[in-house]
């Protein structure tokens, strides 16, 4: 397989395992939905991908990363909201917006079974039932 072919799939994986989880978060109503979701996974991706084949092999893709993972850390700050006298909203919101982009740095690297595996995992925490008593 040619690495265009490769790298075109790896993308299209992170917009499928995005829209799943996605999905999930657009029907609970919840303000990082579908394209939020899909976006930070395919962005990410689509980051490791070009720091692995796009600067040679003097490029270190851990800074990247590790860019990633900072970056995203901002976005889903701005996820979470507390109002005067209440409780703390969207802190879930900010954790699957966080553990998206790990999963499109997975995807982006070649991790097809661990990004897998992983989205199943975030599907089912995300389905249980809350607050579990």
């Amino acid at each position: 397989m040619s690495i265009e072919l490769e790298i075109v799939l790896r993308i299209l994986m992170a917009a499928a395992l995005g829209s799943i989880i996605g999905y999930q978060r657009e029907r609970a109503g919840k303000p990082a939905g579908l394209r939020t979701v899909i976006l930070v996974c395919v962005g990410a991706t689509l980051f490791t991908i070009a720091s692995i084949y796009g600067f040679g092999v003097v490029a270190d893709p851990s800074r990247v990363a590790a860019g990633i993972v900072i970056g995203i850390g901002f976005l889903g700050a701005g996820a979470i909201i507390r109002r005067e006298g209440g409780p703390i909203e969207g802190l879930t919101t900010a954790a699957t917006i966080w553990v998206m982009a790990a999963i499109g740095l997975a995807t982006g690297a070649g991790l097809y079974i661990v990004s897998l595996v992983t989205t199943g995992i975030i599907l089912i925490v995300l389905l249980l039932p809350h607050p579990i008593r």
